[in-house]
């Protein structure tokens, strides 16, 4: 089997199983399933925890904080079962936020925009036009994160759970890539076309040289 075919077939993994993951996760909290549900919510976290453990520690230590978090777990578990919902909650809430701050702090005076170093490493150096424009995306994107984050909190605490869980569940993530189809349009009008370059580009050149 070619490279290209198990790149593809992982794609598609990947993508059964975040469908699987929302779908439960919804089932979850519109019927109040409490075990599976908690073990849902903390399955992101615990495995993050565990890989930056056993891949930035010695094995010895990687040991011990692996036994840490399953006690950790273990203690506060029954809190855990019974607030689920509102663990989702926070852990989704914080990464949008943490997104938001991201490409908010790059704006910062002294920074550079996220979005014009992106576009730097790709067809740098940039013209004043296009550092206008990109700054422009970089406050569009900061602001979107911080209002995925704002609208979650917003029906998690003022419409039933089932509505907030459709929202976080199935909503979000097509308005990621509405976002990202409306900013396409945007830059075919706006920039030239030699200084145009597709997301995947993008995020390739950043993570190959992200100094």
């Amino acid at each position: 089997m070619s490279a290209r075919w198990v790149r593809r077939l992982q794609s598609a993994a990947a993508c059964l199983l975040f469908v699987a993951y929302a779908g439960l996760s919804h089932y979850c909290n519109s019927t109040g399933e409490h075990v599976l549900g908690a073990m849902l919510a903390l399955t992101p976290v615990s495995l993050i925890g565990l890989i930056l453990a056993w891949r930035g520690t010695p094995p010895a230590v990687a040991s011990l904080l692996s036994a840490a978090l399953a006690g950790l777990l273990y203690t506060v578990w029954p809190l855990l079962e019974k607030n689920f919902s509102l663990f989702y909650l926070v852990q989704e809430s914080s990464i949008y936020c943490l997104l938001g701050l991201t490409f908010g702090r790059s704006l910062l005076p002294g920074h550079v925009a996220l979005c014009t170093q992106l576009a730097d490493k790709i067809h740098g150096p940039l013209g004043p036009r296009e550092v206008r424009y990109t700054r422009r995306v970089t406050l569009a994107w900061a602001v979107f994160f911080f209002l995925v984050a704002a609208v979650s909190v917003l029906l998690y605490v003022s419409a039933p759970l089932r509505i907030w869980s459709i929202y976080i569940n199935f909503c979000v993530l097509p308005l990621v890539a509405a976002m990202f189809v409306a900013e396409y349009l945007v830059r075919r009008r706006v920039v030239p076309q030699g200084a145009r370059a597709g997301l995947l580009t993008s995020v390739r050149v950043y993570f190959a040289d992200p100094q």
